[in-house]
């Protein structure tokens, strides 16, 4: 299959709206995605705000397209051993994103969680001229932590906190253009829950660092600022929400998602939600967009979902021994030079049936 053409790829991107983020995932990787011009050049079809956004701050655009690519990345590790393992392909992506399954839950969530993540990292880096560092001065005084010289010290706001209110509005806006909430589509109000669950993932585990001040350790004053949790670790928490997503139905009202079966409690606004059963991805399906699990490699002796009896669902694995090349032999030279020889190391894989 050939690769999609710049005019393909453009013409995915005016498809680029919370409705339909695949035009987003198709392009990601692509030179495309890193120039704001190219997103922003048909900014007639976007959604209001996003086509306000390119017209205004491209640099956000661009912000927001590493974030989603960062968002690619996490949702291929943390699923890296399912079966469905968050392939990047463009028709069998698109295929997974227009459903309503826990999967796509995810996806959307990392999604936005990506999307703010980046845009507020790319404040504090002071790569963007409309944000810098958080501002502290409002913010009550940082309670003291247990250590050596915590009693009788000072404490104060400073150093470079991470603006994530800035992240998450901008998330947000680009995000959920265009799905407004009190419309009676369930569609409409599983994607902005989800999106809103990947933005709190960031915005509600933000830790304090602080540093110490004083003559010969006396640690006489903290200075102390709010910084983000690393990516992996929101991964890491949108994973345990996807094992744990709710399966939901629209309320009568239009406007509520309820839990499907009695005596569950309701989501709330960290969950994962979804309406439909995934398939199991078993066999390859171009109608659900599962890839199968034929050819892949799986753990002949691990009981979980890396596994070969689930990974390859049942019908079996065969052994099969690459060849590789690793790095060897390697030697520091004065000054400064590590020189390395190659060496072939043969490796056996289980691939599934």
């Amino acid at each position: 299959m050939l690769p999609p053409s710049r005019t393909q790829l453009g013409l995915f991107f005016i498809l680029l709206c919370p409705a339909n983020i695949i035009g987003l995932w198709w392009a990601v990787g692509s030179p495309l995605v890193m120039d704001p011009n190219s997103i922003c050049r048909k900014t007639k079809r976007l959604a209001g705000k996003q086509a306000e956004l390119c017209q205004t701050e491209p640099d956000i655009v661009q912000e927001v397209a590493k974030g989603a690519k960062l968002g690619v990345r996490e949702c291929q590790y943390q699923f890296r051993f399912r079966r469905w393992n968050c392939t990047s392909h463009s028709k069998s992506f698109g295929k997974i994103l227009q459903q309503d399954i826990r999967e796509t839950a995810f996806v959307y969530a990392i999604t936005a969680a990506g999307v703010s993540h980046a845009v507020t990292q790319a404040c504090s880096m002071g790569e963007l001229l409309q944000c810098s560092c958080e501002v502290t001065r409002s913010r009550a005084p940082p309670l003291p932590t247990a250590g050596p010289g915590a009693e009788g010290s000072s404490w104060e706001w400073g150093g470079c906190g991470d603006d994530v209110d800035f992240g998450y509005e901008k998330s947000q806006q680009f995000m959920d253009a265009k799905r407004k909430k009190g419309k009676s589509d369930i569609r409409t109000l599983i994607d902005l829950h989800n999106n809103e669950a990947g933005r709190l993932a960031v915005r509600g585990y933000m830790r304090t660092e602080c540093k110490c001040h004083g003559l010969s350790g006396s640690c006489t004053l903290h200075t102390c600022w709010k910084k983000m949790p690393h990516f992996r670790e929101v991964g890491d928490r949108l994973l345990e929400r996807f094992n744990g997503a709710f399966k939901v139905m629209g309320a009568n009202d239009g406007k509520t998602l309820l839990p499907v079966g009695h005596s569950i409690k309701p989501p709330d606004r960290q969950d994962l939600v979804y309406s439909a059963d995934s398939p199991d991805f078993c066999m390859a399906n171009r109608k659900t967009g599962s890839p199968g699990t034929r050819g892949r490699v799986c753990n002949s002796t691990a009981p979980d979902v890396s596994g070969c009896d689930l990974l390859c669902c049942g019908r079996g694995h065969r052994a099969e021994t690459v060849v590789l090349e690793e790095n060897c032999l390697c030697r520091f030279h004065w000054c400064c030079v590590v020189q390395c020889r190659k060496c072939r190391v043969h490796q056996e894989l289980s691939l599934c049936l």
